[in-house]
């Protein structure tokens, strides 16, 4: 059995133990300790990692009432050892921890929603919530998180005796045996949690929810605690004002200035494919009207391009009409008949120049290999199928 110092102060960055097992795993080793500060993955919060000795612990599980430390060198069974937590990495998942129950502890109160399931990463949070909400609950349970960051409230974590935990009125994730830990937060959240959390709310800075969207039939939302508030507004501060710079517009503004942008591109990019598609029927009319089977090849035209021109060179000679775009080795093409089903003959085609395509009766386009010399051959050979 592993002492758990990490509940009596999950505040304790440095310990010593002694090594009770080591064995070799797949080219890392799992060690178990007499006791431990290293909080183990679970109740979805990450493991600590850290050092013991010169060992690199990168993951740390709990089996039953051993707590295993994945490590990067052996121990000796039996040494003494001293055990560093990486503060840093731990106090952020504390702040993420901390941060979540007063989230969900005020969805829950307000609009009666359970939090069934929630992730740390390295950048955010999520948490899912078996119920819709609007964007305006949303702002309004962020705001009243933030209070109760202001408020510095305590925030304490007990295993309440039967008697005592009967008369509780917490929440948790799923039905609970044995010995169950409650975490409080007064006036805002009560709830079963094995996880590690700050003393104080005012510790975990800035709640941040970043965004939501409805999952499963309830709500997933994104936010950011702590330091990781703290980074994704650093990042986003620094693309508005390298966008304000690029617009030439105050930061304010720049919502405004993209959608004028926005206008702009579109009316540019209309005004484009009809320029585009004049220009294909300038080529297109080159050809003789009623000139048969035409097969024209190309340096670059875009898929709807190809398309376009494919149906107009068809309709200009009166037989089959091919576009190819590419280089000797690979070819993309599309292929039009105006009259008749061009399907036969794309397969046709695709089978001669190891190629693969589809389409309608009236247009067929997929992509061949082969030279533009054999290309052309086959169109000149070309029959009615």
């Amino acid at each position: 059995m592993t002492e758990k110092l990490y509940y009596k102060n999950p505040y304790q960055k440095v310990f010593s133990a002694h090594v009770l097992k080591c064995e070799n795993k797949k080219g890392h080793w799992q060690v178990v300790l007499d006791r431990t500060a290293f909080y183990p993955e679970g109740g979805g919060q990450p493991a600590d990692i850290g050092v013991l000795d010169l060992a690199n612990v990168t993951d740390v599980q709990a089996y039953g009432d051993e707590i295993v430390h994945t490590t990067d060198r052996p121990l000796n069974a039996g040494s003494a050892v001293m055990g560093g937590v990486n503060w840093e990495y731990r106090f952020r998942l504390m702040q993420q921890h901390t941060g979540e129950h007063i989230v969900s502890g005020i969805a829950n109160r307000l609009y009666g929603v359970d939090n069934v399931g929630f992730h740390m990463g390295e950048k955010n949070m999520t948490v899912d919530w078996n119920g819709r909400l609007k964007n305006d609950q949303l702002r309004l349970i962020e705001r009243l998180a933030n209070e109760a960051v202001y408020r510095n409230l305590p925030v304490s974590a007990e295993f309440p005796p039967p008697e005592k935990l009967n008369g509780m009125n917490y929440r948790s994730k799923k039905e609970l045996a044995g010995r169950i830990r409650i975490v409080t937060i007064p006036g805002y959240d009560m709830c079963a949690c094995c996880g590690t959390h700050v003393a104080f709310t005012g510790e975990i800075g800035a709640i941040k929810l970043l965004t939501s969207q409805n999952y499963k039939g309830g709500t997933r939302v994104t936010l950011a605690c702590g330091a990781q508030a703290m980074e994704d507004f650093e990042l986003k501060q620094q693309n508005v004002m390298a966008v304000s710079s690029l617009l030439s517009a105050k930061p304010e503004e720049i919502a405004n200035s993209v959608s004028h942008l926005v206008e702009d591109n579109e009316r540019l990019k209309h005004e484009l494919s009809e320029t585009r598609g004049h220009l294909l029927k300038l080529k297109a009319d080159v050809f003789e009207k009623g000139c048969g089977n035409i097969s024209v090849f190309e340096k670059s035209l875009l898929p709807d391009d190809m398309r376009k021109y494919a149906l107009m060179l068809a309709e200009r000679g009166g037989g089959v009409a091919a576009v190819f775009c590419g280089a000797d080795g690979g070819y993309r093409y599309a292929m039009a008949d105006s009259s008749n089903d061009v399907r036969p003959i794309g397969k046709k085609l695709d089978a001669e120049f190891s190629g693969r395509g589809g389409g309608s009766k009236e247009l067929f386009q997929g992509s061949v290999k082969g030279k533009q010399s054999g290309l052309e051959h086959f169109f000149q050979q070309l029959s009615r199928i």
